[in-house]
């Protein structure tokens, strides 16, 4: 199975203000496991960049406004997640955004039944704690040094090792129950864990007598 972790950064808190996307970040995984395959593009939002979201990301209007617009990027964002399982932190930030941009230009919006929110997941099994991204890093103990700024790549990669821990998905868990049943199968229907009886030797027990019986004399107190 492929998923997408997927974060974006933007100008302010609503796209019904007036607010745009100003980068968007997907890190393809497969089973969890990152495939090295990305989509990462820094969007010009042909509009000011209020202080307080450029002290979130420090992405400055004169910074951006040599970037492609979302127009020029949008086809080649939906090629990429296409088919895939979509995993965001606050799905309803990042979604009305996506879709937002994407209704303006008359294309297929995104399909909340192929996201993931994995906010809700933490909510769920942290109830009245504060489920953040950094706060679930700081749970997890997930370095976040690098993250002097919001940046939607790094924010993909903390999220990803979060999904994990949220999923209790750290090492691989053996299927049990798979593995007695091939056990008695290669083994004609009989369960054979293993069978071998190790004798003792006649000496062996003599030399174990001995030993106790000279090593009880001493006095190990």
């Amino acid at each position: 199975m492929s998923e997408i972790f997927l974060d974006t950064e933007t100008t302010g808190l609503s796209y019904k203000d007036g607010h745009k996307i100003v980068e968007i970040a997907c890190v393809e995984t497969k089973d969890l496991i990152p495939t090295n395959n990305v989509f990462h593009k820094l969007i010009n939002p042909r509009r000011n960049v209020p202080e307080a979201a450029f002290k979130v990301h420090g992405f400055s209007e004169e910074f951006l406004s040599d970037k492609e617009t979302f127009d020029k990027i949008s086809d080649e964002f939906l090629n990429f997640i296409k088919g895939k399982k979509l995993i965001i932190h606050n799905a309803n930030f990042d979604l009305e955004f996506l879709n937002g941009e994407l209704g303006s230009i008359k294309k297929n919006l995104i399909d909340k039944e192929a996201v993931i929110d994995s906010l809700e997941i933490a909510r769920n099994k942290f109830p009245g704690t504060s489920n953040s991204l950094d706060a679930l890093c700081r749970r997890f103990n997930i370095d976040l040094s690098r993250r002097s700024k919001h940046n939607a790549m790094l924010d993909c990669e903390l999220l990803r090792e979060v999904y994990i821990n949220l999923l209790d998905a750290k090492e691989p868990k053996f299927d049990l129950p798979t593995i007695e049943q091939n056990l008695i199968k290669s083994n004609n229907g009989e369960k054979d864990y293993n069978k071998k009886i190790l004798h003792i030797s006649k000496a062996e027990i003599k030399d174990h007598e001995d030993f106790l019986k000279s090593e009880l004399k001493k006095n190990f107190y």
